[in-house]
């Protein structure tokens, strides 16, 4: 028969190892909090950081991607993060070349 103090301690050395596995897990996830995947409104004018009723104004004028069940509005976190990086502003540099392009492709004509 085996002695109970040694089951004890057997026992014990296992949660141990459990807590330092919990611990480390949340120290690799502390610095990459999880955002929900959809928003409701305070969420998202919070993620904004902007008013809910400037977010209303958005929404009435179709210029945010949202959706709507019954009088709640939603938004989806994937496709506002691509929404936001349609909305890029070209640098100079990028106007530059891309006029450079229009010209090289136009076709130039004689009058």
């Amino acid at each position: 028969m085996e002695n109970p103090f040694e089951i004890i301690n057997n026992r014990l050395e296992r949660i141990e190892k459990l807590l330092e596995n919990i611990y480390s897990d949340m120290q690799e996830n502390r610095g990459n909090p999880t955002s929900p995947k959809i928003m409701n409104l305070k969420q998202l004018a919070n993620y904004l950081s902007i008013s809910t009723s400037n977010i209303y104004k958005l929404t009435g004028s179709r210029n945010i991607p949202h959706s709507k069940n019954g009088k709640k509005l939603y938004f989806e976190k994937s496709i506002l993060d691509a929404w936001f990086l349609k909305n890029t502003i070209m640098t100079n540099d990028d106007l530059e070349q891309e006029a450079l392009k229009y010209t090289l492709k136009r076709k130039f004509k004689r009058r």
